[in-house]
């Protein structure tokens, strides 16, 4: 067969045009049968002509399932995502008039991973200097902008994955604005409905299993044998049964716990005690020991830091153990005389 002889379609048998062919494993597609294929649909060339016609089988089955399905919930973007929460089924297409366009109704059992991306996009900025040549600035300065890609992985024969941008037309330029976290927020949101994780779209079947969705963030009416139902925001839970539940009031009126004075031992009689004297012979509490290490200021003041916690002065320098001239020792180091008994020298020179 030469290259300009006449070609039919395979799957309607019209003629097909000199750029109208659209090449199978094993024959031969017309672009009017083409336009009937999945939008995501992209093996074809690897496909036979049997493939093609229970793929276009399931199109004519799927066009009936369209005009029965009603969404209540949509998510912007380069394509839109309707969802519908009644019959847990979704859409994505980049039609104003999707009824249509025949867009594959999908259930949301069939989707087995949402991946999601933010991409930092930038392009770096120049000046022109003084001869006109283009230059870098220094550091180099960058135009950013983020986009939010979203792919929806599916089980399905015709097709595995999903692309869209929740950003297209309108990209942030900071992470740090309003519109990066709205699209932050929609991307996550519609990543929870597709898992069928978020909550605020499900309620309670009669036995207990939260089985479908709806729309409104309805709360769940008849929760689970053996589990109590979450409070109202701004509504505490009632107590568990055998236990009141305590008031602020009767917390405030509660008095604070007392903390008990340590006990400590008379030295003249041996009774223990509690208070500032002996109640056994009213001999005084004794003074505490110094601390191990502690000093003495000259205002009279225990301390064990290297200054006066009570003037700020700092701690005394270590009196010498003996006298630098002659080698006498004094019987009490801590408090040598100021010169030395035996040769007069003044002590610490």
């Amino acid at each position: 067969m030469g290259l300009f002889d006449k070609k039919y379609c395979d799957i309607c048998g019209e003629k097909i045009g000199l750029l109208g062919n659209r090449k199978l494993e094993d024959g031969n597609l017309c672009k009017n049968c083409a336009a009937k294929l999945s939008p995501f649909f992209s093996e074809r060339r690897r496909s036979t002509v049997e493939d093609i016609k229970r793929q276009l089988a399931y199109r004519e089955e799927n066009e009936k399932l369209v005009r029965d399905f009603n969404p209540d919930v949509m998510f912007d973007g380069s394509k839109k995502v309707y969802i519908s929460t009644v019959s847990e089924a979704f859409i994505v297409t980049g039609s104003s008039n999707w009824r249509s366009a025949n867009p594959d109704i999908i259930k949301l059992s069939q989707v087995v991973a949402v991946d999601t991306n933010i991409k930092e996009n930038r392009e770096e900025i120049f000046f022109e200097d003084s001869d006109g040549n283009r230059k870098s600035y220094q550091p180099p300065r960058y135009e950013c902008d983020y986009e939010f890609d979203v792919i929806i992985r599916v089980n399905s024969p015709w097709f595995d994955s999903i692309e869209l941008e929740i950003s297209d037309g309108s990209r942030p330029d900071s992470p740090y604005t309003d519109l990066y976290r709205e699209y932050e927020r929609k991307m996550n949101e519609l990543k929870d409905i597709l898992l069928r994780r978020d909550n605020r779209y499900r309620t309670w079947d009669g036995d207990g299993m939260m089985n479908r969705t709806v729309s409104g963030g309805d709360r769940p009416s008849n929760p689970a044998p053996g589990y109590a139902a979450a409070p109202a925001p701004g509504y505490a839970a009632a107590p568990a049964a055998g236990y009141a539940a305590a008031t602020s009031a009767e917390y405030a009126a509660a008095p604070a716990p007392q903390q008990q004075a340590a006990a400590w031992m008379c030295p003249s009689c041996g009774a223990q005690n509690t208070g500032k004297f002996c109640a056994n012979c009213g001999s005084p509490k004794p003074a505490p020991a110094p601390a191990a290490a502690s000093w003495v200021c000259s205002c009279g003041t225990s301390n064990t830091g290297k200054f006066c916690c009570n003037c700020g002065s700092p701690k005394p320098a270590p009196a010498p153990a003996k006298c630098s001239q002659c080698g006498w020792t004094p019987d009490d180091p801590a408090h040598p005389p100021k010169f030395c008994p035996e040769c007069g020298k003044p002590f610490g020179q």
